[in-house]
C-alpha cells in the first residue's frame, strides 16, 4: 500500500490539446479516491499519468516517496482495472487471473495459491476452468479485478470497469468492489462518469471540469457544499436546480429573493450561515434548490414566503416518491461557463423540458401526492436549505 501525490500535474498533447492542468491531489494510504466529470474532462487522462500510460506535460507524480514521472508502467507497482476487461479468450479464469505473475517467472506454486486465495475472496472458485466466453459480464469483471489482486500491488487503478455491465450487475459489482477495496485496503483511483457510483464508492470525489479539478472533498460535503455551479449542478440526481433571482433586503433588515414575480423569505438561520449574501442585495445571484428539499403544499398546506407555483409538465411515480417537472414563471438563465458546461452533459442533467418560455423546475414530492400533468402546482421550498452562487464567477456564497 502506499500514499500517492500528484503535484501541479498537466497534459498537453502534441496538437496543443490541454487535457490536465495544474492537478494537485494527496491520496493517503488506503483510501478510495473517485474522479468525476463529464465526458472529455480529463479524469481518465489523470488516471493514465498515474498508471504511465500517458506521459506527464508538467508537474510530478509521486507513488510512496518515489518520483514516477519517467518510470514504465510494469514498474510503477500498481494494477490497472479496464472498462473493457482485457481477458485472452482462449485461456481459462486460472490462467488469466495469473497470468501476470507467470510473466514475472513466479513459482508455480506461489502463483496457484495467489491465484486460489483472489478466486475465494471474489467468488470465482468454482469458474477457474471456464474460459471467459462462458461467463456473465459481472463475472469477467470478478477475473479482471483478480488479476489486479494476485498482484498485490501498492495501488489499484481502476477506469470505468462498470461501464459495460447493466444496471443490476453494476449495483451489484458496485457494492463488491467497495466490499472488496475495504477489506484488502489498498490505496485505489476509480474513474467514472457516474456520479452514484462516485458518491457510494469513494471515500473522497474530485469533481473534474474541462481538465481542471473544481472540488474534492468526501461525498456528503460535496452535496451539501458545493464550491461553485458545476459542482452543484453535476453532483445530485436529478440535478439541483439552478434559477435566476435578484436579492432584497426590506426596512426591518429582512432578505428576500425575487424569482420574477415571485418572492421567497429567507429564514434567519440561513443569513447567520452566509453573512456574504449581505454583499449581494439589489444584485442579481443565482439560487439552487434541490429536488428533495421542494414537496406539494397540497400535502401540509400553504407556508408564507416559502411557495413557488408552477404547471406539472412530466410525473414521474418511482414508488418511494414522485419526480415532478414544472414549468415555472421565471426568468432565464443568465450565461455561465459552469451552466454552458452543465447542458452540454447529459449525465449531469436529467431531461429537462422545454417549457414554452417557462423555467424548468424538478421536485422530488411525496408518493402521497396526487399531482397530474395539467396541474397547476404550489411547491412548498426549504428556504433553509436554499444555495446562492454569483452569476459573473459561478462561485458558492458562503456554506450550509
Amino acid at each position: 500500500m502506499a500514499t500517492m501525490a500528484l503535484s501541479h500535474v498537466g497534459k498537453v498533447y502534441e496538437d496543443g490539446t490541454r487535457a490536465v492542468t495544474d492537478l494537485s491531489l494527496d491520496i493517503v494510504d488506503g483510501e478510495f479516491l473517485v474522479f468525476v466529470g463529464p465526458s472529455g474532462c480529463g479524469k481518465t487522462t489523470a488516471l493514465r499519468m498515474v498508471a504511465g500510460l500517458e506521459t506527464i506535460s508538467e508537474g510530478e507524480v509521486r507513488i510512496g516517496s518515489r518520483l514516477v514521472n519517467d518510470v514504465p508502467p510494469r514498474d510503477r507497482d500498481v494494477a490497472m482495472v479496464f472498462q473493457s476487461y482485457a481477458l485472452y479468450p482462449h485461456l481459462s479464469v486460472r490462467d488469466n487471473i495469473g497470468f501476470g505473475l507467470q510473466l514475472r517467472k513466479m513459482a508455480k506454486v506461489e502463483r496457484s495459491n495467489r491465484v486460489e486465495a483472489a478466486a475465494q475472496v471474489l467468488g470465482l472458485t468454482e469458474y477457474l476452468d471456464r474460459k471467459p466466453r462462458n461467463l456473465s459480464g459481472g463475472q469477467r469483471q470478478r477475473v479482471a479485478m483478480g488479476r489486479a489482486i494476485v498482484r498485490q500491488p501498492q495501488a489499484f487503478l481502476m477506469d470505468e470497469p462498470l461501464s459495460n455491465l447493466d444496471a443490476k450487475l453494476r449495483v451489484q459489482m458496485r457494492a463488491e468492489i467497495g466490499r472488496l477495496q475495504r477489506d484488502l485496503a489498498v490505496t485505489t483511483i476509480y474513474v467514472t462518469h457516474d456520479q452514484t457510483e462516485a458518491m457510494t464508492l469513494g471515500h473522497r470525489v474530485a469533481v473534474m471540469k474541462k481538465g481542471v479539478l473544481q472540488q474534492v472533498a468526501p461525498p456528503q460535503e460535496l452535496y451539501d457544499s458545493p464550491v461553485n455551479l458545476f459542482v452543484a449542478g453535476f453532483i445530485g440526481s436529478p440535478a439541483m436546480n439552478l434559477l435566476s433571482g435578484t436579492l432584497r433586503r426590506d426596512e426591518s433588515n429582512d432578505y428576500s429573493v425575487d424569482l420574477g414575480a415571485q418572492t421567497l423569505d429567507l429564514p434567519a438561520a440561513l443569513l447567520r450561515r452566509r453573512p456574504e449574501l449581505a454583499r449581494f442585495v439589489d444584485q442579481p445571484i443565482f439560487v439552487g434548490i434541490r429536488p428533495e428539499d421542494i414537496d406539494d403544499v397540497a400535502l401540509d398546506g400553504p407556508i408564507p414566503g416559502r411557495t413557488l407555483v408552477g404547471c406539472a409538465e412530466l410525473v414521474e411515480p418511482l414508488g418511494s416518491d414522485l419526480v415532478v417537472h414544472l414549468g415555472v414563471d421565471l426568468p432565464g438563465a443568465w450565461n455561465n461557463d459552469d451552466l454552458d458546461e452543465l447542458a452540454r452533459d447529459t449525465e449531469a442533467t436529467i431531461s429537462r423540458l422545454p417549457s414554452q418560455g417557462r423555467t424548468a423546475v424538478v421536485a422530488r414530492f411525496s408518493p402521497r401526492s396526487a399531482v397530474a400533468v395539467g396541474d397547476l402546482v404550489t411547491m412548498a421550498l426549504d428556504t433553509e436549505r436554499l444555495h446562492f452562487f454569483e452569476p459573473s464567477t459561478g462561485l458558492s456564497v458562503g456554506a450550509l
